[in-house]
C-alpha cells in the first residue's frame, strides 16, 4: 500500500491512521482490499484525494460529526482543544451512553477520547501537548481541510461566510454558521434551526480611537455612543431571532480591543443570577466586577471550569459544592474569613477530588497557611499556577503527587523552592519567570526521575 501511495506522506500516514485502528489480520485485509478501490480511482492530484475519502467513510458515525465540525475553523487555525471540546458538548455532538457520573465519567472526557480517535487516525494534527501530554491545540492538514469542508458543504452541515461567499442570504436552512469576515449581524437572516453562530471576526465594529483635541473628541464620543447602540441592536437581533441558539461563540473578541473599556475604571456589575443555570459546566468571570456584584454559586453542583473566582464577589464557601470541578482559576483577594470554623476542623477548601488545574493571581499576596491548606484539598492536581507573594513554598507533603507543571511568577520567594519541587516526583515543567525568586541561591539535585 505504502508503494500505491506514491510518496505522498499524507497518504501514507493515513493510511497508517486507518490499519492502527483494525485489531485483526481479517480488517487489515479489508482495509487493503478498500485502499485499492480507492486509489484506482484517483488519478494525479486527486490520487490523494481519494485515500483521505477512504479515512473519512472509514471513520465510526459518532465520529464523523466530530469531524465535520472542525471545517469550521479557519484555514491554519491553532484550534485550543479544550474550546474545541467544550463547542461539541454544548452543541450535543458528545454524549454519554450512560448516566453522567458513572465512574467519575463527564461528556468532556469523552470528547477528550474523540479527539484522540482523530489524531490517531492522522485525520488531525497536534500543536502542542500540555505537560501531562494532552492535546492543547490542534489543527488538520490544508488537503484533508478541503476534504472536511467539502463534505461539510454537500451533507448541509453548516454554512461560511468569507471571502468567497458575501453573501449570508443562503443560511435561512442551516443549524451552524462560522463568520469569517466582518458583516452585520442583521445580514444574517432569520433561520429558525439555527443551533450555531461561530464568529471569528469582531461582530460589533469598535475600532475607535480617541482622538486628542476636543471637537475631535466630541466626534469620536457620538461615534462611540453609535457603536453602543448598534451593540444594543445587533444583541437584540440575535437573541430576538434566533430562539433555538446553543453556542454563540466570539473566537476573535478581546484581540485588538483590550484598551476598549465601557467603564470608567472597565469593572463590570453581574447581577446574581448565576445560580440560576444549574446545568453549567464552564464558567468565566469578568476580570474585575464591581463591589455591588455579590455572586451565589452553590447550585452549580455541575461545574467543570471556573475562572476569575475572587471571595470579593463570590463565596469561598460555594467551592465545597463543586464536586465535579477540574480547573479552577482564582483572581485577586482569598479571604477565608466565612469558613473559618471549618479550617479549624481541617475540613478541605476544595471537595472536588476531580480538579486538575489550579491558578492564583493575587497582587495581594495570599495566608502562607491558607495557601497550604488549599493545597492540601486538590489532592489530584496537575497543573498548578502561582502569581502571587507567598516568600516560601508550602512543604511538598502539601502538593499532590501527581503535579506535572508548575509556573511561578511574582512570588518573591525568599527560600529555595527545590527542596520542595524536588520531591515532586512527576514534575515534567518548571518555568520561573521574573521575581518568581528573589533569594541569595537555589540549588536542586538531578535525579533520575527528572525529565533533565
Amino acid at each position: 500500500m505504502v508503494n500505491s501511495c506514491r510518496g505522498l506522506p499524507l497518504a501514507i500516514s493515513v493510511l497508517g491512521g486507518i490499519l492502527a485502528t483494525k485489531s485483526s489480520i481479517h480488517e487489515w485485509q479489508i482495509v487493503h482490499k478498500n485502499a485499492k478501490s480507492y486509489l484506482k480511482k484517483g488519478k494525479g492530484a486527486q490520487h490523494i484525494e481519494h485515500v483521505l475519502v477512504l479515512s473519512y467513510d472509514d471513520l465510526p458515525p459518532y465520529l464523523r460529526s466530530c469531524f465535520l465540525y472542525l471545517s469550521q475553523f479557519p484555514e491554519d487555525y491553532q484550534i485550543p482543544a479544550e474550546r474545541l471540546i467544550q463547542l461539541w458538548v454544548a452543541e450535543g455532538i458528545v454524549s454519554l451512553t450512560e448516566d453522567e457520573g458513572n465512574g467519575g465519567e463527564v461528556m468532556e472526557d469523552v470528547a477528550e477520547g474523540f479527539l484522540d480517535e482523530l489524531v490517531e487516525r492522522c485525520m488531525v494534527q497536534v500543536g502542542a501537548r500540555d505537560p501531562t501530554l494532552k492535546v492543547k491545540t490542534c489543527h488538520m492538514h490544508d488537503l484533508m481541510r478541503d476534504l472536511c469542508l467539502s463534505i461539510a458543504k454537500q451533507e448541509k452541515f453548516l454554512s461560511i461566510i468569507n471571502d468567497s461567499s458575501l453573501s449570508p442570504s443562503n443560511t435561512r436552512a442551516v443549524r451552524r454558521i462560522a463568520i469569517h469576515q466582518h458583516i452585520h449581524v442583521q445580514r444574517i437572516k432569520s433561520s429558525s434551526p439555527l443551533r450555531s453562530i461561530l464568529f471569528f471576526w469582531h461582530p460589533f465594529d469598535l475600532n475607535l480611537e480617541p482622538c486628542l483635541c476636543d471637537e475631535d473628541n466630541f466626534w469620536w464620543f457620538v461615534s462611540f455612543v453609535c457603536v453602543i447602540l448598534k451593540w444594543q441592536r445587533s444583541w437584540n437581533y440575535m437573541f430576538g431571532n434566533f430562539k433555538k441558539l446553543r453556542v454563540l461563540s466570539f473566537e476573535e473578541v478581546g484581540k485588538g480591543y483590550s484598551g476598549f473599556k465601557l467603564a470608567g475604571d472597565g469593572a463590570v456589575n453581574v447581577p446574581n443570577i448565576i445560580w440560576k443555570l444549574e446545568q453549567l459546566r464552564h464558567l468565566y468571570l469578568p476580570l474585575t466586577m464591581t463591589d455591588k456584584t455579590k455572586l451565589k454559586l452553590h447550585t452549580l453542583t455541575n461545574i467543570l471550569t471556573l475562572i476569575n473566582f475572587n471571595t470579593r464577589n463570590c463565596f469561598v464557601a460555594d467551592l465545597s459544592k463543586f464536586t465535579k470541578l477540574r480547573k479552577l482559576g482564582i483572581l485577586g483577594p482569598f479571604n477565608i474569613d466565612d469558613i473559618k470554623e471549618e479550617l479549624d476542623k481541617n475540613l478541605p477548601i476544595i471537595a472536588s477530588d476531580c480538579l486538575r488545574s489550579l491558578s492564583i493571581w493575587n497582587d495581594e499576596g495570599i495566608d502562607p497557611k491558607v495557601l497550604a491548606h488549599l493545597l492540601s484539598s486538590c489532592v489530584n492536581l496537575c497543573e498548578l499556577i502561582l502569581r502571587v507573594k507567598i516568600e516560601k513554598l508550602p512543604d511538598f507533603h502539601h502538593f499532590s503527587s501527581g503535579t506535572a507543571y508548575v509556573h511561578l511568577i511574582g512570588c518573591k520567594l525568599v527560600e529555595d523552592p527545590m527542596p520542595t519541587l524536588e520531591k515532586l516526583h512527576n514534575l515534567r515543567v518548571l518555568e520561573l519567570y521574573v521575581y518568581a525568586f528573589i533569594g541569595k541561591e537555589m540549588v536542586y539535585v538531578i535525579r533520575q526521575f527528572w525529565p533533565f
